[in-house]
């Protein structure tokens, strides 16, 4: 049964009360011998007890109307309230209504917004830290095991190209001029193969296990990496880096940058010589990797290597351009620039 249903009986019992007491009052005021009198007796011609028993159900009923639609009007609103509070919405209460009940449960229904928004806010904080820190815990699961399958190349793989690259060496001395050409030949390729997989062997140990800043300037990251690569590297390696302070978010962008160049040079370069530059000029940072290898296509590459859509992101997001000039058998140019922002306050130096 709806509100204005059960209004509408209430209303319809509420005239029927309201007949029996007129009918009781008149009877009072004006005695009559029987009951049949009040049939002959007349109000507009109409018989005196269909008149005040219409006249009472007609009020009960469209006072019950009245009632029922203003009720239905109001618990309609207090559903809607609901129905916006379950669907995250927030509901539109007016300030001032008409009955303290309905303006108490308006503060509830507020209240039990804010409540449930607070625990939504918090919800969504927890889910995002543990994200991160399973992201977290994930990488360093990642880095530790980079670490491992590094340590395990560098101390058998590697020392074992190392050991067969010197008996190559050994082997080709001592051979004489006289000897059979072709296998010379033959011993002199497997000696270059032999090197070439130390290059290889290097470049992998650089990408799995990258050197970090931890708390050095960017000058000092470059300078440490690159006296490290001229330790076990034959190929000439030059560096000019000046000395100027950056933020730690860009130092860090520019040194895996790096990483990724010289790492590209010792596994396809075939290079010789190698040189860094790092400098700032009017107010932008100017990192350049050079080296004198076979070069590449920089097209064909762009679509296929993971690692160059790596270092042009990296350069993005820090605001800056990279820019990669190569020329087959005459070597690769890298360049990037990235401008050095200065806060509302500061001057140029």
């Amino acid at each position: 049964m709806t509100t204005a249903m059960r209004q509408i009986l209430w209303g319809l019992t509420l005239g029927i009360i309201l007949f029996i007491a007129v009918t009781l009052s008149f009877v009072l005021v004006f005695p009559v011998a029987r009951l049949s009198d009040l049939w002959n007796r007349e109000l507009m011609d109409i018989p005196f007890i269909i008149f005040t028993f219409s006249i009472s159900v007609v009020l009960g009923v469209a006072f019950g109307m009245a009632s029922g639609t203003y009720w239905r009007r109001q618990i309609g609103t207090v559903d809607n309230w609901l129905f916006q509070l379950e669907e995250g919405q927030e509901p539109e209460i007016e300030q001032n209504q008409a009955y303290s009940e309905i303006t108490s449960i308006s503060k509830r229904v507020s209240k039990l917004h804010r409540q449930i928004s607070e625990k939504a806010m918090l919800s969504q904080r927890l889910a995002t830290e543990k994200a991160e820190e399973q992201e977290s815990r994930i990488q360093e699961i990642i880095s530790q095991e980079r670490n491992r399958l590094a340590r395990e190349l560098h101390d058998s793989v590697s020392q074992q190209l190392f050991a067969a690259s010197m008996l190559m060496s050994a082997i080709n001395e001592t051979k004489g001029p006289s000897e059979n050409e072709r296998e010379t030949k033959q011993l002199k390729m497997v000696e270059e193969m032999i090197h070439q997989s130390q290059l290889e062997m290097r470049a992998l140990l650089l990408h799995l296990r990258p050197v970090a800043l931890k708390g050095k300037s960017l000058q000092e990251g470059i300078e440490e990496l690159l006296i490290e690569l001229r330790q076990k590297v034959t190929m000439n390696i030059k560096w000019k880096v000046e000395p100027f302070p950056l933020d730690k978010g860009v130092e860090d962008h520019l040194f895996r940058i790096l990483q990724e160049s010289v790492s590209n040079t010792l596994r396809h370069g075939k290079a010789e010589e190698l040189e860094v530059l790092l400098i700032k000029r009017d107010d932008k940072v100017i990192m350049r990797v050079v080296d004198d290898g076979i070069g590449f296509n920089v097209e064909e590459a762009k679509a296929g290597s993971y690692g160059l859509q790596n270092m042009h992101e990296r350069a993005g997001e820090i605001g800056g351009t990279l820019k990669i000039v190569s020329v087959q058998n005459k070597g690769t140019r890298l360049e990037v620039k990235v401008p050095i922002l200065l806060v509302a306050g500061e001057k140029n130096d």
